[in-house]
């Protein structure tokens, strides 16, 4: 006998704010091609602008710091989800401890749970024999959580995932005859960072063409390591810490190009349709957390037989330490590929 597809799935991602931003795509095209689907997603609060404006789409939102705290909280979020959520199917697309503990005590018998591949990266990262080959990108796994719910969905490129209203009080200057540039400097770990020398440098050299508007991101904590490149320039200009999460996203969906790490903003800029500039040091677009859309030659990465040495780059390369698989990126191959993304951009826009 064949059972009926869910109406509601109730689907679980908690963390970190790349690896959520990267559900949005998904869950936009799962919503538009099932029109009588419904879909709540548990998350933290932080991430509610994320998925604003997506029809169908409701967020329940689980603050753990403050509200659902250690193992009782977690009894207390799975005993409201049951009794407020009408939900007839049970997405998890974290799988981690508590996304776990959560789903057993739901209410729910059709669960289905994202796999992460963790063989094959270890095959990818690990020191001697590298199996080197791109594997399945994040996307492709969160669509297979919903396919085994018995919603298959095609992922294709579809312009900007969210669509925002450009809020120009936000910018010190028009945008008339400037190139908006976003350098986001920063990643959670060492082997993940350019050095910040060099960004520096990156960021004098564009500031000197005239015509380009750099704008440096970062968290509150990072702007004062990004204070005197303000110097350089009256076309520097540090926004790092001083805007609510909503505002940074809609700045960063007016930039014409985003410079990033293999972090967050290079999947926060990808869900606005702006093209990345991303330099990869201990990780590797291969292990599948490469941002949406994007084009696979504005990512900047150097063949070495070392890397990847880390899924997630908490991991020091055992040959060149911390940062030192991306050390031999200049400057120079920064700008070009500024530029070069720019361009791309611009005949974009006019195929349109």
């Amino acid at each position: 006998m064949t059972m009926a597809k869910p109406s509601h799935i109730l689907a679980l991602r908690f963390s970190a704010l790349g690896d959520v931003a990267m559900t949005v795509p998904v869950i936009k095209l799962l919503l538009q091609q099932y029109p009588a689907l419904q879909l709540t997603i548990v998350t933290t609060p932080f991430h509610k602008p994320l998925f604003a404006g997506i029809e169908r789409l409701h967020l329940y939102e689980a603050d753990f710091k403050n509200k659902f705290i250690g193992l009782k909280g977690l009894y207390q979020l799975a005993s409201r989800l049951n009794k407020e959520i009408h939900f007839d199917a049970v997405a998890d697309l974290h799988d981690v401890l508590r996304s776990k503990i959560i789903r057993k005590l739901l209410r729910c018998n059709t669960v289905a749970v994202i796999h992460k591949g963790r063989k094959q990266k270890k095959e990818l990262t690990r020191k001697k024999n590298k199996k080197l080959r791109p594997l399945k990108s994040s996307f492709e796994r969160y669509a297979d959580v919903f396919e085994s719910l018995g919603y298959p969905v095609k992922l294709f490129k579809q312009g900007g995932i969210t669509k925002l209203i450009a809020d120009h009080s936000l910018l010190p200057v028009t945008h008339q005859n400037k190139i908006f540039v976003g350098i986001a400097p920063f990643a959670m770990h060492a082997a993940k960072m350019y050095a910040l020398e060099k960004m520096k440098t990156v960021v004098q050299g564009l500031a000197k063409t005239g015509n380009v508007e750099i704008f440096l991101f970062g968290s509150k904590a990072e702007a004062p390591l990004m204070q005197e490149w303000q110097n350089f320039s009256d076309h520097v200009h540090l926004v790092a810490g001083k805007l609510s999460f909503e505002k940074e996203l809609n700045l960063i969906s007016q930039m014409d190009v985003m410079v990033s790490m293999d972090s967050a903003n290079m999947h926060l800029a990808s869900m606005y349709d702006i093209p990345v500039v991303s330099l990869w040091g201990g990780t590797h677009p291969y292990l599948g957390f490469y941002g949406w859309g994007q084009n696979i030659d504005y990512a900047l990465q150097l063949d070495l037989p070392c890397r990847p040495s880390s899924v997630f780059g908490a991991k020091d390369c055992p040959v060149h330490g911390k940062a030192g698989c991306m050390q031999d990126i200049t400057p120079e191959m920064v700008i070009e590929k500024i530029f070069d993304a720019h361009q791309f951009n611009l005949s974009e826009k006019f195929k349109k």
